[in-house]
Order: C-alpha cells, then sequence, then structure tokens
C-alpha cells in the first residue's frame, strides 16, 4: 500500500525525489505520512483540499480498509 501512496503522490509534485512515505497506526487503522518539498506541499493538498482528499478516497478504496493519508 506504501508503493500505492507514493505512485500517486509523485504523480502530483514537481520534485518527486523529495518525497518520504511512513507508515504508522492509530487506533482507527493504518496511516501514511507523507512528506514532500517545502514548494510542494500547497500543490498535494490542492484547491480546497481536493487533491489530497482524492489521494485519500483511491487510497481507501484500494486497501478496503481503514487507511488515511496525512500530509507533514
Amino acid at each position: 500500500m506504501k508503493d500505492v501512496v507514493e505512485y500517486l503522490v509523485r504523480s502530483v509534485v514537481d520534485t518527486p525525489e523529495a518525497i518520504r512515505v511512513e507508515e504508522g497506526r492509530s487506533r482507527d487503522g493504518t496511516v501514511y505520512y507523507v512528506a514532500v518539498a517545502n514548494g510542494e506541499k500547497g500543490r498535494l493538498i490542492g484547491r480546497q483540499g481536493r487533491v489530497i482528499e482524492s489521494i485519500r478516497v483511491l487510497v481507501r478504496a484500494f486497501s478496503r480498509g481503514r487507511t488515511t493519508v496525512e500530509v507533514r
């Protein structure tokens, strides 16, 4: 699943080599923390959060469970 998150984030940002994806656990399920270059955070979030929300929907559908993506 980490590879899917990384693939989706790489397709959005301009500097894919600066991406870091870490997997964590919470009481609600698995959380993937995504860190990008300083200027790329806004591009990943998108206007009104549309891009990151779309990534979250795809990851939840692909994992069939309690999984989310957070931007650091």
